[in-house]
């Protein structure tokens, strides 16, 4: 490690990066990597993103990864190709090929077959995920040259479409939920259709209320010198914006700060809520719950130093 570098001083930084993620770099690689061209003491991220997939990877620092939860359950977006006629081990590029076949869809049966893969549906999740079997992850398990049975879990999809078709290669555009595999889905739909099929480029293209129109690549941020390098941070509530909003006074903020709750009046003050955020001036200070007409923080957000 240079000396440069052991000198860096961290900082208490907050806020928001929505990074697009690029070939071949892993999710905590991203972290770590801004995380220092920032100088902030803590960050992390809003969802893994595998290294050979690109696209949005939202990056959270100081106070901002509070909110990363409500992030991670935000819609998702994703575009994929599905390369026909070869099924690999991790639904993939990157595995070894273990199943062919001479069939190629035609885009009706491709269009045809879609709302099968719409609305609520299961899926069994790949072998090379990280879901865990038995206290063990499924890669590890999958790598050390075991099967290991992958539960089915019901996931929901909110839009499935064709953006492209060959007769070697589709490109397809999801709209989706948390939890839902999309080399699952590319494996699935190839099956449906009676031929075999992999997942060749994966991009995300939204997480929750962040999308490609806000990405910041990494050669943005290394052409900001500094401490300027702040300016491409979003504030900590954009965040939030797929939870209701609580508009408090100071002195209301005040007490939520101590962590506790407080009355909230007016004609259209909400009496229950399972997740709200309460705000002032636009600023994040605390997410918790409504209950019995009170706004009660479950995790405050400390003001910007």
């Amino acid at each position: 490690m240079s000396e440069a570098r052991e000198k860096r001083v961290k900082r208490d930084l907050s806020g928001w990066l929505v990074f697009t993620k690029p070939y071949d770099m892993s999710s905590t690689e991203a972290v770590g990597k801004l995380r220092w061209l920032f100088g902030a003491k803590k960050a992390g991220h809003a969802g893994t993103l595998d290294p050979l997939a690109t696209g949005i990877l939202p990056i959270a620092f100081g106070e901002a990864t509070k909110t990363v939860p409500a992030v991670q359950d935000g819609t998702k977006v994703y575009h994929f190709d599905i390369v026909w006629g070869a099924a690999t081990a991790t639904d993939d590029i990157e595995g070894e090929v273990i199943a062919t076949s001479n069939v190629r869809p035609t885009r009706e049966a491709l269009e045809a077959i879609l709302p099968q893969f719409t609305g609520v549906i299961t899926q069994i999740p790949p072998a090379f995920s990280a879901i865990k079997i038995g206290g063990e992850r499924a890669y590890d398990l999958a790598r050390a040259g075991e099967k290991p049975d992958m539960p089915p879990r019901e996931v929901e999809i909110d839009a499935l479409s064709i953006v492209e078709h060959t007769t070697e290669r589709s490109r397809l555009s999801v709209t989706c939920a948390k939890g839902t595999y999309v080399r699952a889905m590319a494996r699935d739909i190839a099956e449906a259709l009676g031929t075999r099929g992999h997942v060749g480029g994966l991009h995300r293209a939204q997480v929750g209320g962040f999308t490609d129109a806000d990405a910041i690549s990494l050669a943005d941020v290394e052409a900001v010198e500094g401490p300027n390098r702040d300016a491409l941070l979003r504030p900590v509530a954009s965040g939030l914006a797929d939870v209701p909003e609580i508009r408090i006074d100071a002195r209301q903020a005040a007490t939520i700060r101590l962590g506790n709750p407080v009355l909230l009046t007016g004609r259209d003050a909400p009496v229950e809520l399972d997740e709200a955020w309460a705000s002032l001036k636009g600023e994040a200070v605390a997410i918790g719950i409504v209950e019995h007409g009170q706004f009660k923080p479950r995790r405050v957000i400390l003001a910007h130093p």
